[in-house]
């Protein structure tokens, strides 16, 4: 990464730092869930973007994760900074797992057995079996965590919403900069061999099998890890929180952002939390007619995603100050 590419990310994490002192809690807390969806969608453009396998279940993965914050929240009082590894450690293994079967389908077959799994999960954590941990229909309800006091020992009185967007900032950045190392070393080009083409990939030497499956569990990781700050954030997991339709804003998100684009995850994150009630201002009688209607229009204005058009923005810019 260049100097300039370091110096302008510096001056977005300031800024994005400073965010949550500039707008209302409710603002703050949908800048939370900005974050949280992003890691998601990173998560899933490392799967689908990048790797080229199609996932209509990634709602599950958060779902995964969001219930294993919460139980470890409310049954055993484990700190909620805690549970944000272990939710990534669980969505991680059941990735990998679920990615070794689906070895053997690709395309709307795997997106068919993806779909499979977005589906039944929820009607599993409604099994009355499974009630003592997952609440059942009921759901489970938790609490939404104070800044830690040393904020206040130096002058800085954080509420709650402040706090835990800053909690999730710094997770989001960690998590964006292991995606960053993670899709430019050899792993990274060997997901995208598989993707261009998977026959010359193994005939080059790429474990197709291994690196897959590896795909699949670090994607869910990701998801995972989204979907436990997500159960913080909102305070509240249930099993109609997690149906089809998030599998579904997901993979919008990803389309509308950028495939195979880190920053994209950003820009998806921001039109799935804010385009819908941008939609429902418009309209309260058909919100959901408005927003196809803004999909529409970015897919066709940015065929490429968000980060595509600001790519070629960009490069336009410089060959304008080359000319001049």
């Amino acid at each position: 990464m260049s100097r300039r590419s370091l110096a302008g990310f510096a001056i977005l994490l300031l800024l994005a730092c400073a965010l949550p002192f500039m707008v209302s809690e409710y603002r703050s807390f949908q800048f939370t869930l900005v974050l949280v969806y992003a890691i998601a969608l990173l998560g899933l453009n490392i799967l689908t973007g990048y790797n080229g396998q199609i996932s209509l279940g990634h709602g599950a993965f958060y779902a995964i994760g969001a219930y294993c914050a919460a139980i470890l929240m409310d049954k055993y009082g484990v700190p909620y900074w805690a549970t944000i590894p272990v939710a990534g450690a669980v969505c991680l293994a059941a990735g990998f797992l679920f990615g070794l079967p689906a070895l053997r389908l690709e395309g709307l077959y795997l997106a068919l057995a993806t779909f499979a799994l977005g589906v039944s999960l929820p009607q599993l954590l409604k099994y009355h079996h499974l009630e003592e941990w997952t609440g059942g229909v009921q759901g489970i309800t938790i609490q939404k965590p104070d800044a830690p006091a040393f904020f206040a020992e130096f002058g800085l009185a954080l509420d709650q919403d402040q706090w835990l967007y800053l909690f999730t900032l710094a997770v989001a950045v960690v998590m964006f900069v292991l995606g960053w190392n993670l899709l430019r070393g050899r792993i990274g080009r060997a997901m995208v061999a598989i993707r261009d083409n998977h026959v010359a990939a193994e005939a080059m030497g790429v474990n197709n099998a291994l690196i897959k499956s590896l795909a699949f569990g670090v994607s869910a990781m990701y998801t995972g890890i989204a979907g436990a700050l997500g159960a913080i954030a909102v305070q509240f997991v249930a099993p109609d929180s997690f149906n089809f339709f998030l599998s579904i804003t997901l993979l919008v998100g990803i389309v509308i952002g950028g495939l195979a684009s880190i920053p994209g995850a950003l820009y998806g994150a921001l039109f799935i939390q804010f385009v819908p009630n941008i939609a429902d201002e418009i309209s309260k009688a058909a919100p959901w007619a408005i927003f196809g209607l803004f999909l529409i229009g970015f897919v066709y204005l940015m065929p490429a995603g968000v980060a595509g058009a600001v790519r070629m923005a960009v490069a336009r810019l410089g060959r304008k100050r080359q000319n001049t």
